[in-house]
């Protein structure tokens, strides 16, 4: 805030500026005034005398003419250097006034209605935060200070899940889904905040906002989680290990929470011994995915590919899915029942699929620019199959 008054400072005394020199100025003009009434004057009382003189005799026609001539020189002479002026019709209390209240009164609104909060904020998110609840205090002023940002309304919905308060987390991600539109990854958020909030107790608004959520992203990696744990929860141990094998795949070699994601996984089949079963040999399908050679120099680098397998009868949505990118290619991948979209959808469930490797510059699943699909194929076949996006996508 310094930094704001120290500028607020400067500009009332530019405007001071901007007010006081022309009075300034008009002093000197004044005195410039008065000093050419007094050399009239002077030459008045000069032209008098010598006509006195004539009168008297002493001097001849000849003498007051260059008497009067000498005269009007010395008025010029003493009158050439001055500033004509317009007469002056306000005095210095006015502007001085108006010098000082005009700012001012700019001040005082802009303390009303402008962004000094927002200032504020900025400071003080520049400095670490002594502790989370101080976090959170901040990021509740920055969205009240600013309602409209989806940003920080997302960022206040962690900072309440992180302090175990799941009901506010969930309202808080509704509006950023209502402000930024229905990104898979805030829609993962508010599924698991609705989660918490709800006991743990899985409803139908939550399951639709994973299935959207992965329909958007197949990877979104907090929908993974969440469906895992309701499977694990709902004693659906197969389910639960494929939906966190699937996350596990995408986190860092680094990651810290591999280490317990493991730990679940590995509790998750050691439920499924105790119950008499063992963990599912899960089917594998192996697919290459290549570009053609003409499409290199029409597709961007970061544009994202979409590899799936559908069934060749029935429902058209994907059965299983990967989510790669235009750098990526050429490359392998497996798709198995842990890449299912949708839990009920199995790969390992269908007879036939149908590949299909999509680039999608909007990041769309279901449309796209380019495209490549294989002929029908058996969903057990162990061959890789080779796809090549080589075709506009109608």
């Amino acid at each position: 805030m310094t930094e704001l008054w120290l500028g607020a400072g400067l500009l009332l005394v530019a405007a001071l500026g901007f007010v006081l020199i022309p009075i300034l100025r008009g002093h000197r003009q004044q005195r410039e005034e008065d000093r050419t009434a007094l050399n009239v004057a002077l030459y008045q009382e000069r032209v008098a005398e010598l006509s006195g003189q004539a009168e008297a005799g002493l001097l001849d026609a000849e003498q007051l003419q260059r008497g009067r001539a000498e005269a009007a020189r010395e008025l010029l002479a003493d009158t050439e250097s001055a500033e004509p002026g317009a007469p002056r019709k306000l005095g210095v209390a006015l502007p001085v006034a108006l010098a000082v209240a005009l700012p001012l009164a700019a001040m005082g609104l802009y303390l009303h209605f402008g962004a000094v909060e927002q200032i504020r904020l900025t400071q003080e998110f520049a400095r670490p935060p002594a502790s989370l609840a101080e976090m959170t205090t901040r990021l509740e002023r920055a969205v009240e200070a600013q309602p409209d940002s989806a940003e920080s309304l997302y960022f206040l919905g962690r900072a309440y899940m992180a302090e175990q308060r799941p009901a506010e987390a969930a309202a808080v991600y509704a509006r950023a889904v209502a402000l930024a539109g229905r990104q898979p990854d805030v829609l993962g958020q508010w599924a698991q905040a609705l989660y918490f909030a709800n006991d743990k107790h899985w409803t139908a608004q939550i399951q639709a906002l994973t299935a959207e959520a992965l329909q958007g992203d197949p990877n979104e990696v907090t929908s993974l989680g969440l469906l895992g744990i309701a499977a694990f929860e709902g004693q659906r141990y197969q389910e639960a290990i494929g939906y966190w094998q699937r996350l596990l795949a995408q986190l860092p070699a680094e990651d810290a929470s591999r280490a317990a994601l493991q730990g679940g996984i590995d509790r998750a089949a050691e439920k499924l011994r105790t119950a008499g079963g063992a963990p599912a040999t899960q089917l594998r399908l192996k697919v290459r995915v290549e570009l053609a050679a003409a499409l290199k120099d029409k597709v961007r680098a970061d544009d994202t590919v979409f590899v799936f397998a559908r069934a060749t009868s029935g429902p058209g949505a994907p059965l299983a899915a990967k989510r790669l990118t235009v750098a990526q290619l050429p490359v392998e991948v497996e798709l198995t029942d842990a890449d299912a979209m949708l839990a009920p959808m199995k790969l390992s469930r269908a007879g036939q699929v149908k590949l299909v490797a999509r680039i999608s510059r909007s990041g769309q699943p279901m449309q796209g620019e380019w495209i490549g699909q294989s002929a029908p194929m058996a969903s057990d076949t162990q061959a890789t199959a080779h796809l090549i996006i080589d075709s506009p996508d109608s």
